[in-house]
């Protein structure tokens, strides 16, 4: 970094207010694909799926906890892993606490995995996390909203994430699914993002954006990265 252009105090106000006359460019698009985000269409969530959780069995329609809005954050975390997944681990580290914050929007936030409650239960004890998080092992939840892969599917390297035919290079995948229920209990299935699409929930992420450095992985994508309890220090 030394050898990055240094300027006066005037040049530097010069060219932070250019830069700024981008971000709110920005900040309105942002605003604008937010409001077309909530236009979209509906879909009808026909299946009763079932959780296990702290709270015993429950459908989908008992996770909203008598809320109209429902955000599912899909961990990966395989029935056969002896721990959760270490990029979904860094994004549970800054959603978690936010359930607070949501409920009073009449919004609920879960955490959803494909893996018995028992080994849910020991992990998010050993992340110290707080917020509800079940199984959906057994059911089809995680199939149908594209975040589990069948042994034939990673087989032949082929399988359908984030809208489009891909090669995932595990039998789970990280994502979000936004529901909504009426009051004759219906569940509308709203919106789902993967991928690149869950940036906006690292805080830690969006807050590197901020610094020189930014998010400094220098093409090694998130090689740098430990669970909470596992880097050296």
């Amino acid at each position: 970094m030394t050898d990055h252009k240094v300027v006066s105090r005037e040049d530097w106000l010069t060219a932070r207010r250019a830069l700024l006359d981008k971000e709110k460019e920005f900040t309105r698009l942002r605003d604008e694909l937010a409001a077309e985000r909530r236009r979209l269409p509906w879909e009808i969530v026909e299946k009763d799926y079932a959780f296990d959780g702290p709270d015993g069995k429950e459908s989908l329609s008992d996770l909203f906890a008598g809320r109209k809005q429902l955000l599912v954050y899909h961990f990966m975390f395989g029935p056969d892993w002896e721990e959760g997944c270490r990029s979904c681990s860094f994004w549970a580290d800054n959603y978690n606490g936010t359930d607070i914050h949501l409920a009073h929007r009449d919004t609920t936030l879960v955490t959803v995995s494909n893996t018995a409650v028992d080994r849910i239960n020991a992990y998010r004890e050993r992340m110290g996390w707080s917020g509800k998080w079940v199984s959906s092992l057994g059911s089809d939840f995680n199939r149908d909203f594209f975040v589990s892969f069948t042994e034939d599917e990673i087989k032949r390297g082929e399988m359908f994430y984030n809208y489009r035919m891909t090669n995932f290079p595990a039998s789970e995948a990280p994502g979000v699914s936004a529901f909504y229920r009426v009051d004759d209990g219906t569940v509308f299935h709203t919106y789902s993002t993967y991928a690149r699409g869950l940036d906006i929930l690292n805080g830690a992420y969006n807050m590197l954006d901020l610094t020189a450095l930014g998010r400094h992985e220098n093409g090694k994508g998130m090689a740098w990265l430990r669970r909470r309890d596992q880097y050296d220090d």
